[in-house]
């Protein structure tokens, strides 16, 4: 009788690790050329003067390239995160517009930007958290109060963050088209064609991750259509193409992500009508049915990268930020 319940429960085990395997091991990452994707026209043309950058020292050890810009006193401080595949320089105009209005901080999260020490990967599930909240740590002066805003994925990350243990930390957030859930209704098939997510192998690593296997972790999940004119130019060598499973998984709210959302301080949420990979007009109804701490503000004929230099954004966020002295 024992053995037959030992036999039964290791089946339970291997089985499922077998067809997990397997779902992991039917799919790799495509080298194929990528058509369609999201216009990165309005964040690689110049314009702002780059941030000076410092480094910032992570509990691991790793300096993280920080921009940098001091604020007044009694001024927030305003911790900017950049979307997926790209940098920190993506806030460079939507820093000096809002120059003296706040503190601001722009870090190039780990895996991204000029030193990724491991493009498109982290150590562990829950780091870029641990990054924040060691560069809040490091930069909070005065008892400045905190916002914490992002745009798409970085957005994301800030919905994650406020839905997690580091989520006292932060006394309001800004959210620029957020990536909410591959399956949340706001969000267009692959975003817009911007990612190519594979699929069967992060199902395979979801069912690892159940039951605590973690070691396949360092595999590519995801694959972004980065313009070719981008890759080509002055700065391809900052894309970041491709993410790891714990990356990926690192960089969105949770799979609850409306329980994520709840937890957030007041936000303030900004999206164009013409956002390519999510659907604007579907943010309010969505959150507002978990949260009445949100305002939402659409920008006409924006798209997802174009309305973070928008005028329109930096004059709603300053306003924003007016609420934080």
């Amino acid at each position: 009788m024992i053995v037959k319940l030992l036999i039964s429960l290791a089946l339970l085990v291997i089985v499922p690790g077998i067809i997990a395997l397997g779902l992991i091991l039917s799919q790799s990452p495509d080298d194929r050329a990528a058509t369609g994707g999201l216009d990165f026209s309005r964040i690689t043309g110049g314009g702002a003067a780059p941030l000076a950058t410092m480094p910032v020292t992570m509990r691991d050890g790793t300096a993280l390239s920080v921009r940098h810009l001091p604020g007044p006193a009694g001024a927030p401080l305003l911790v900017l995160v950049h979307g997926s595949g790209w940098h920190g320089g993506q806030f460079d105009a939507l820093a000096r517009a809002l120059e003296g209005q706040a503190q601001i901080v722009v870090p190039d999260l780990r895996g991204h930007g000029a030193d990724p020490v491991r493009r498109g990967d982290v150590d562990y599930i829950g780091q870029f958290e641990d990054d924040l909240a060691d560069l809040i740590a490091a930069v909070h002066r005065d008892g400045r109060q905190v916002v914490l805003a992002g745009h798409s994925s970085g957005g994301g990350l800030v919905v994650r963050f406020a839905g997690g243990a580091y989520g006292g930390m932060i006394d309001g957030a800004v959210l620029m088209a957020p990536f909410l859930k591959y399956n949340a209704p706001v969000t267009r098939p692959n975003s817009g064609g911007w990612a190519r997510p594979l699929t069967r192998r992060i199902i395979g690593l979801t069912m690892l991750n159940a039951v605590g296997i973690r070691v396949l972790n360092h595999l590519t999940a995801i694959q972004f259509n980065m313009p070719q004119a981008v890759l080509d130019g002055p700065q391809g060598h900052l894309a970041t193409t491709a993410y790891s499973y714990r990356l990926n998984t690192s960089y969105a709210p949770r799979g609850d992500y409306l329980k994520d959302v709840a937890a957030l301080p007041p936000f303030l949420l900004i999206a164009g009508t013409g956002d390519e990979a999510f659907v604007a007009e579907g943010y309010e109804p969505l959150m507002s049915g978990v949260t009445d701490k949100g305002r939402y503000e659409l920008i006409e004929a924006a798209g997802h990268l174009d309305v973070v230099p928008r005028p329109e954004t930096a004059e709603l966020i300053g306003g924003f930020l007016n609420g934080f002295r």
